[in-house]
């Protein structure tokens, strides 16, 4: 068939393509990526006891004896800053910060009793006073994260970590107990889940699920108060071996291993406080205080010419396949655009299925959270496997009988017309809202990392050219375009971990050792804690979010119903399996390879990126010439594959759901032209999405589709499962179950009540309830169920 060559000859360019960027491929680098750029500012007119430096109200201000001094906004020049009452508060001991706000300690009588927020007013300096300490502590050190203080230290019975929320009210001290050692706390930073404490030879984490842990050995003396946070999950400290100076290094919270910033040193330095994405520094010095700041620097890591012919190749081949089959097929047949004529063989549709599943979270989040934590996300791929024998065999097949183009048009058929439109309106929303505009923002953050081009730009043109090659070949160039897209990010995807591997010191031993000491292959969790990722978490999720819900996804049911038969379709769920288990093991070894890779070359990576952003560096700054334009492109189509269907299936549900049945006397041929204008309206209404997305510091994107799906995509879900399995529900009942689903699971969601894994099950499994019951009030159904349900009679109840 001419789909089957055409699959041919791509194959054909894409092996010439992998042996030219093959016979580049070198050794990785090993200098440091992000060295320190040190500026000296301007003096102090001043020397004493130095009490620190703070960021305040975007304002540099210096504490030093009695007085304060601020740097002016052109940092040319220290002015004087009056205390509010003419002098600081009594006792002032060390200042602190998180850049926004800040905060000084207080002692009496030696040992630090309390904390004093610094207000800039218009009558100076002030200090107000926090409630005191609970116990006055030794050796204290101090942090802010958010409205969050901790103030660590000793007290008589050994060390303590203290906890205060500013902005509540009320507000009082809580104790998080102390370290299993006696050693006197030298820093103290808030970072990510944990908060980091290091004493003389070792760093300590308290986490609220773990308590206190050891982490790592210090590879220097670290220098008293001087650590920050940077990025999502680094630590920057100043260490010192002796009496020589100081010099910065990171410490990457995932991997525990320890990174030196070049660039900057720092004689003997005693105050220091953040300043951009670096930090400020001061000393005394000749009856003044010098000041200095160092920043990281982070250069682009752009593509070359090999790279980009590689990418330019597959964006025209998928410019190619929809051009193709918009001239190839006529465009008055709304079967044709919609569900490809019907005439999709079923390993192709199989293909496609796992391409629209595995998007760019695949492809950049979940090697991203298998590198921060390990495989136990993995577990929802095995169990499902099994939910997806269940929808082979009963729900697929008794959907592709009734010849749907909309899958919401089973609701109205069992229900009522409205159920539908409200359905199909909420499904339309959780595409776009938790799917679409994620998976555009994704490969946009890993095109920027690489490429130097602005994550906005990045946007506008993934989108566009998914919705050319979308709104030209309708279905059959979504599915055509998945199959090549799965060989080319699945390709990709292997030879990074075969990268990683050969090019570790120990090779295919060191990986797995690595991996098995750190527990990074950990899959099964068989606690019943249902804040975490459990097995039975993962059964209930899977019962739910593949059996029960997958009869609503217009994206991946449309590609079944493309089928030529029932029996066809059942076939295409099969191979979907049989692919799923393998191509998730895929993903998540990139996460762990990242984290054995990382953990023996620290230095190679960017403490300023966000943890979603390991895999494109890694694509960026060790692949060579050409492979790097390959995994690009994988890139691209782990996007773009589901881009596409998500486009395509919107397109299809505003058209036969609210177009055909709110415009008189429709033509065929204008649904179709219809269909190619929505497509483009919903590919640029995602654009925009994912722009507004690009704004927000999201810690992980995975989570937040998860959320997302949960909180706007399973109340309706339930509506199918009432309607395929009991005779007894009926439309009054199903539209009471979804708006209370709805209401209840956001709040679970506000008061944080479970994991965000379990918002989608809870939401259907009180739609079934509640609709049932609710139904229970109403009269029966009085039509024909014939075909409706899974029931082979006709008797209702």
């Amino acid at each position: 068939m001419n789909e089957a060559r055409m699959l041919a000859t791509f194959r054909r360019a894409c092996f010439v393509v992998l042996l030219l960027t093959l016979s580049l491929v070198g050794v990785a680098h090993g200098a440091a990526l992000t060295p320190l750029k040190a500026t000296e500012l301007p003096a102090i007119p001043s020397q004493g006891e130095m009490h620190g430096l703070a960021q305040l109200d975007g304002r540099t201000v210096a504490l030093i004896g009695d007085g304060a001094w601020a740097l002016d906004a052109g940092a040319s020049a220290w002015v004087p800053l009056a205390w509010s009452g003419g002098h600081p508060p009594a006792g002032l001991d060390r200042s602190f910060g998180d850049g926004k706000r800040a905060y000084v300690m207080l002692r009496n009588g030696g040992k630090v009793t309390a904390v004093a927020r610094l207000i800039a007013s218009t009558a100076g300096l002030e200090a107000r006073v926090l409630p005191a300490l609970p116990q006055p502590l030794d050796d204290a050190q101090a942090t802010v994260s958010g409205s969050d203080l901790f103030v660590v230290g000793r007290d008589g019975e050994g060390s303590t970590l203290w906890r205060l929320d500013v902005d509540a009210p009320g507000a009082t001290w809580t104790s998080l107990g102390g370290w299993p050692s006696h050693a006197a706390p030298t820093t103290v930073v808030a970072q990510g889940m944990g908060v980091f404490v290091t004493t003389d030879d070792a760093i300590w984490r308290w986490t609220a699920e773990e308590g206190w842990s050891r982490r790592s050995d210090l590879p220097a003396m670290v220098l008293p108060g001087m650590a920050r946070a940077v990025g999502q999950a680094n630590i920057l400290y100043l260490v010192a071996d002796g009496a020589g100076p100081a010099r910065a290094m990171t410490w990457q919270i995932v991997t525990r291993s320890w990174a030196t910033l070049p660039g900057a040193t720092f004689a003997q330095p005693q105050a220091m406080t953040p300043w951009g994405d670096g930090l400020l520094w001061a000393r005394s010095a000749d009856e003044r205080t010098q000041v200095g700041s160092a920043e990281i620097q982070s250069g682009k890591l752009l593509l070359r010419w090999l790279d980009w012919l590689v990418i330019v190749v597959y964006l025209a081949g998928m410019i190619g396949i929809g051009l193709y089959f918009y001239l190839r097929e006529k465009r008055n047949s709304t079967s044709n655009f919609f569900v490809g004529g019907r005439s999709i063989p079923f390993w192709a549709a199989g293909i496609s299925l796992y391409a629209a599943n595995t998007s760019s979270i695949s492809f950049i989040a979940i090697p991203a959270k298998a590198f921060e934590s390990n495989w136990q996300y993995m577990t929802n791929n095995l169990i499902a496997v099994f939910g997806l024998m269940f929808v082979a065999v009963w729900i697929v097949p008794l959907l592709r009988r009734l010849d749907l183009m909309s899958v919401f048009s089973y609701l109205e058929t069992r229900f009522h017309p409205t159920i539908r439109m409200l359905a199909s309106a909420l499904c339309i929303l959780t595409q776009l809202g938790s799917r679409m505009s994620v998976i555009l923002f994704l490969p946009a953050l890993a095109i920027a990392t690489i490429t130097g081009i602005s994550t906005t730009w990045s946007v506008i043109l993934m989108g566009g050219f998914t919705i050319v090659y979308t709104a030209m070949g309708g279905m059959k160039a979504v599915i055509w375009t998945d199959v090549v897209q799965v060989i080319v990010k699945m390709g990709g995807a292997i030879f990074a971990i075969g990268f990683i591997i050969w090019h570790l010191h120990g090779g295919m031993g060191e990986f797995v050792h690595t991996a098995m000491a750190d527990h990074k292959l950990r899959l099964l969790d068989f606690s019943f804690d249902l804040t975490k990722a459990t097995v039975w978490g993962f059964i209930f999720l899977v019962l739910f979010d593949v059996v029960l819900t997958f009869p609503k996804d217009q994206v991946l049911m449309q590609r079944t119903l493309s089928t030529p038969s029932d029996k066809e379709a059942g076939r295409s769920i099969w191979a979907f399996a049989a692919i799923m288990i393998p191509g998730g093991f895929v993903f998540y070894m990139i996460g762990t390879a990242l984290f054995v890779y990382y953990k023996a070359h620290p230095e190679r990576m960017n403490p300023l990126l966000p943890i979603d952003a390991t895999f494109p560096l890694f694509i960026a700054a060790e692949l060579p010439m050409g492979v790097t334009g390959l995994i690009v492109a994988g890139i691209f189509a782990a996007a773009m594959a589901t881009l596409s269907g998500i486009m395509n299936s919107v397109a299809t549900l505003v058209s036969v759901d609210f177009y055909e049945r709110l415009v008189k006397n429709p033509t065929p041929k204008h649904s179709v032209v219809f269909a190619e204008i929505t497509t483009i309206v919903v590919g640029l209404v995602g654009i925009g999405l994912a722009l507004l997305l690009s704004r927000f510091d999201v810690h992980s994107l995975f989570d937040v589709s998860i959320e997302l799906a949960g909180l706007l995509g399973g109340g309706f879900a339930g509506a199918y499962t009432l309607g395929m399995f009991t005779r007894r529900a009926n439309a009054p009942g199903v539209a009471i179950g979804i708006a209370a689903s709805t209401v209840l699971t956001l709040v679970a969601w506000m008061f944080k009540l479970v994991h965000p894994y379990f918002y989608l099950a809870i939401s259907i499994f009180l739609c079934i309830v509640i609709g049932y019951i609710a139904s229970l009030f109403f009269p029966p159904p009085t039509g024909s169920l014939k075909g409706l349900t899974i029931h082979r009679d006709n008797a209702r109840r």
